[in-house]
């Protein structure tokens, strides 16, 4: 009977804490979980499809609050460090698609910066791939 007592309060602990369900530091990671499932799927986009500044916001977005939330501010939200962890891990390797791409493309390092900035709009139609090339053209 007391070990029914003592989980109960542990409960209630956890329920009425400061990063407990009952507040927006519980909830507000749980929702951003759907981010980080959307670039899970996005790994099956082909690579001409991805945003470069989108996954270097996301990227950038991961890697600060990741910090931030485990060691910076009080109380620690492990539950917001994680998801900022793996949104940042995720954001990382859709960028390392982007760069393996474009070099394998032929682009120089400068150029592949410059695609990652300001997309296909970065490449003169001359360079740019046969299924890019179509997107200019309309």
């Amino acid at each position: 009977m007391a070990s029914t007592a003592q989980h109960a309060s542990k409960f209630t602990r956890y329920l009425n804490s400061e990063t407990g369900p009952k507040t927006v530091h519980f909830w507000a990671p749980v929702l951003k979980w759907c981010i980080v499932i959307a670039g899970i799927n996005d790994l099956q986009r082909p690579v001409e499809k991805l945003s470069g500044t989108q996954q270097l916001a996301l990227m950038s977005t991961g890697v600060i609050w990741t910090r931030w939330a485990g060691f910076v501010i009080k109380p620690r939200n492990m539950l917001l460090a994680s998801v900022n962890f793996f949104l940042g891990g995720i954001a990382s390797y859709q960028l390392y698609r982007i760069v393996d791409y474009r070099r394998t493309a032929g682009d120089s390092p400068a150029q592949v910066f410059s695609y990652i900035l300001k997309g296909n709009e970065a490449l003169e139609p001359a360079e740019a791939p046969a299924a890019v090339k179509d997107t200019i053209k309309a």
